[in-house]
C-alpha cells in the first residue's frame, strides 16, 4: 500500500524518537513507513545479535495504519504517536510471551497488557515485540536458556551486558527508537553503556511498579532507554504516571507531585553554575584500569564547562554488604519456590541468590537495613554540597559473551556475580536518579558510558544536565557517539549457531 505521506530520504529506522514524532505530526513521515523501516532493520540484523526475541509485526502493521489514519484525519496525537517500541521480556504485552528468561515460563502468554504498556499505547506507542534479558533479570550478561545470548552490536564476540541487553542492542541497531528497561544493580545503565545508547534510572516511584512483589523494598524500577537523552525523556514523560498502588509514587487528588509532561520538554541548564563531583570507583567498586584511564582522559574535556569539579564521592561504607543482603532476601521472597519445586529449571545466578539469602540471619537483615538508612543519609549530605556526580557507568570494558560474569578484574577476584556492578548499585542504594550516556570509546574500541547522578527526586535536573553534556560530547570529535556497522551485522552469521549460545557459563 502506498502511503499518502511524503517519505523521508534517509532510512527512518535511524531517526530518533522525538525527530520521528515531529515528522509524523508534520505529515513528513508516515507511521507505516517508520514501522516498515524498523521491521526491515530487524530482519536485516537481528540474526546477528538476537535482541528482539518475540515479535508481533502483524499487530505493528495494523497499529501503524491506524496511526497514519489518525494523522490524516487531524486527530489529537499522543506524545508517542506512531513510534515503535521494544518491551523487555519482564513486562506483559497481551498476546506475546512473557518468559522472564525462565524455562519455567517459556510457554507463558500474557493475557493482558501491563499497566505501563497500557499507558504507552494510550500515548500512541506501538509495541513491536519483546527484548531479551537474563533469567529473571538476574545478572548483567543477557543470556538465558529460553532465547539464548544477546551479542553486542559493536563487536559480536562481546556481551551486551544486562539485564536489559536486548533493549540496548536493539536500540543501537536501529530496530526501534524507544525501548523499556528495568534497573536494580544497573540493569538498564550497564547495557546502555556497553551498546552506546542512553539508559535512565529514575528516582524511585517516578515510574510506578503497581505489581512489584516487595512493594516497600526500593531497589528495582522500570526506566526508559533510547538513543538520546531527549528521546529517553520523552518516553519517561509517559512512563511516569499516577498510580497509587505503588507506595513510592506520591499521588494526591489523582495527580503525582511531579509533572510527567515536564520530562518531554527539558529546560535549558547553565553548566557554568554547577558544583560537580567526580569519582572513578566510589572508593569501593573494582574498576578496571582501562576504564579508569578513559574516565581520566574525558574529564578535562568536560569539566572546564562547570563552575567547579572536585574528585570526591559520597561515603559508601557498607555498600557491598547492604546490596548483597537486600538483593538476596528479595530473591528468597520471589524465587525460592522455583528453586525448591523445579531446581533443574532454575539457572545458577538465581539459585545462588536464593541460597545466599537463606544464609542470612534476622540479625544480618536488621543490620543491613540500619546500614541502609545511614547510607542514604550520607548521600543526602553529600548532595547538599555538590549538584551532580560524574562516574564511569560500568567497571569493565565489554567482555566475551561466553563469560557469564567477570570472575576477576585486573587479576583480582570478584566477590560474586554482581560485585562488578558496584558503580551502578552505589546510586541504587541511595535512591538517587542516574543516567548513562555514551562518551567515546575505550582502548578496546568499545562504547564507554558516562554516568551522571543527581539529588533524589531531581529527575528533571539530571536529564537537563545530561542533555547539555550530551551536546558537549557531540561537539568533541574523539568523544562523539557512533553506532555499529549495520552492513557488518547484515553479513554476520546467525548468533544462534555459535557454540555456547544457550549454555553460557
Amino acid at each position: 500500500m502506498t502511503s499518502p505521506l511524503q517519505p523521508k530520504p534517509t532510512d527512518p529506522a535511524d531517526f530518533g524518537a522525538a525527530e520521528a514524532r515531529a515528522l509524523i505530526a508534520r505529515k513528513q513521515l508516515s507511521p507505516v513507513e517508520l514501522a516498515d523501516a524498523c521491521i526491515r532493520r530487524v530482519e536485516q540484523v537481528d540474526h546477528a545479535v538476537n535482541a528482539l526475541v518475540a515479535r508481533d509485526f502483524e499487530d505493528l502493521n495494523t497499529n501503524s495504519k491506524a496511526a497514519e489514519a489518525a494523522v490524516m484525519r487531524g486527530d489529537n496525537l499522543g506524545l508517542l504517536h506512531g513510534l515503535p517500541i521494544g518491551i523487555k521480556d519482564m513486562i506483559d504485552v497481551k498476546g506475546l510471551p512473557t518468559t522472564y528468561g525462565s524455562l519455567i515460563f517459556r510457554d507463558n502468554i500474557a493475557a493482558q497488557d501491563d499497566p505501563m504498556v497500557t499507558g504507552l499505547r494510550a500515548a500512541g506507542a506501538m509495541p513491536m515485540g519483546k527484548t531479551n534479558n537474563p533469567e529473571w533479570s538476574a545478572g548483567a550478561n543477557t543470556v538465558n536458556r529460553v532465547y539464548g545470548a544477546t551479542a553486542n552490536p559493536h563487536d559480536l564476540t562481546r556481551s551486551s551486558a544486562g539485564s536489559s541487553g536486548g533493549s540496548a542492542a536493539a536500540l543501537a541497531c536501529g530496530m526501534m527508537p524507544l525501548a523499556s528497561g528495568s534497573d536494580l544493580g544497573g540493569s538498564l545503565r550497564n547495557p546502555a553503556a556497553f551498546c552506546g545508547v542512553v539508559g535512565y534510572r529514575p528516582s524511585f516511584g517516578v515510574v510506578p511498579g503497581p505489581a512489584r512483589p516487595m512493594a516497600l523494598l526500593p531497589l528495582s524500577t522500570v526506566g526508559p532507554m533510547a538513543r538520546s537523552v531527549k528521546d529517553a525523556s520523552l518516553l519517561l514523560s509517559v512512563m511516569a504516571r499516577a498510580d497509587n498502588r505503588d507506595p513510592f509514587t506520591a499521588v494526591v487528588d489523582g495527580k503525582t507531585t511531579w509533572s510527567p509532561s515536564s520530562f518531554a520538554h527539558l529546560p535549558p541548564c547553565d553548566l557554568s553554575s554547577l558544583k560537580m563531583a567526580a569519582t572513578e570507583d566510589f572508593g569501593f567498586a573494582p574498576t578496571e584500569g582501562m576504564i579508569r584511564k578513559h574516565f581520566a582522559s574525558i574529564l578535562p574535556k568536560i569539566t572546564p564547562f562547570f563552575a567547579r569539579t572536585e574528585m570526591t564521592s559520597p561515603d559508601c561504607t557498607g555498600a557491598d554488604r547492604i546490596f548483597s543482603v537486600l538483593r538476596a532476601i528479595g530473591f528468597v521472597g520471589t524465587h525460592a519456590k522455583f528453586l525448591d519445586e523445579q531446581p533443574d529449571l532454575v539457572g545458577e545466578n538465581v539459585a545462588q541468590n536464593v541460597r545466599e539469602g537463606r544464609s542470612y540471619t534476622a540479625d544480618d537483615i536488621a543490620q543491613a537495613l540500619v546500614m541502609h538508612g545511614g547510607y542514604q543519609r550520607a548521600w543526602n549530605a553529600f548532595f547538599a554540597q555538590h549538584d551532580y556526580l560524574l562516574t564511569p557507568a560500568v567497571t569493565i570494558s565489554p567482555r566475551d559473551w561466553h563469560e557469564l560474569y567477570p570472575t576477576q578484574i585486573d587479576g583480582v577476584a570478584t566477590k560474586s556475580y554482581y560485585h562488578w556492578l558496584g558503580l551502578a548499585y552505589a546510586s541504587t542504594l541511595a535512591g538517587h536518579p542516574s543516567i548513562t550516556i555514551p562518551c567515546g570509546r575505550d582502548a578496546n574500541g568499545m562504547p564507554f558510558g558516562l554516568q551522571i547522578i543527581g539529588q533524589r527526586n531531581n529527575d528533571l535536573g539530571v536529564l537537563s544536565v545530561a542533555a547539555e553534556i550530551e551536546a558537549l560530547i557531540a561537539g568533541t570529535p574523539d568523544l562523539a557517539v557512533s553506532g555499529p556497522d549495520i552492513q557488518t551485522l547484515r553479513n554476520a552469521p546467525p548468533l544462534r549457531d555459535a557454540p555456547g549460545f544457550l549454555t553460557v557459563g
